[in-house]
């Protein structure tokens, strides 16, 4: 980890530490400051909670929430809800897959976006949605919707 890194960890780390089940505030605390929870944090967070190593590692792998390598300039979670997919989702995630050439969870080759599936945005009658960066909600968007928000996450 960096210098900047460990001390956002430890940061989390002394925020959180003494809070009974600790481990996913603390996860959270860590992708809140970095973008994502670096594998080198892993025994760091283990040791103050003394915690397995696997036990941390399980907790990390086990949601799709965490990420486990940085993330491009800007994160889309496009809806894959039910009530989303009714409304056209489906032909929207494959046109925004080969779009940007990734699969889940995958940064485009330019760094500009990282994809990621969402399984609701609470937006259902106005699907289908996705969300930018956590802050900028989208409603029915369709392939040249998607197109226009991508160009301008590229400038």
């Amino acid at each position: 980890m960096t210098l900047g890194q460990r001390a956002a960890v430890d940061a989390v780390l002394a925020l959180h530490r003494a809070r009974p089940g600790a481990l996913l505030p603390i996860l959270h605390g860590i992708q809140d400051a970095l973008g994502w929870v670096p594998p080198a944090a892993l025994p760091t967070v283990a040791r103050a909670l003394d915690l397995g190593r696997a036990e941390v590692h399980g907790v990390v792998s086990f949601y799709h929430h965490f990420r486990n390598t940085p993330p491009g300039r800007h994160v889309v979670r496009l809806c894959r809800a039910e009530a989303c997919q009714a409304l056209g989702a489906r032909a929207l995630e494959a046109h925004a897959l080969r779009t940007l050439g990734v699969d889940w969870h995958g940064t485009s080759a330019d760094g500009a976006v990282t994809l990621e599936p969402a399984y609701c945005l609470g937006n259902c009658g106005c699907g289908p949605s996705l969300l930018v960066d956590e802050d900028e909600l989208h409603a029915r968007v369709t392939p040249a919707a998607f197109d226009a928000l991508v160009a301008g996450m590229r400038r």
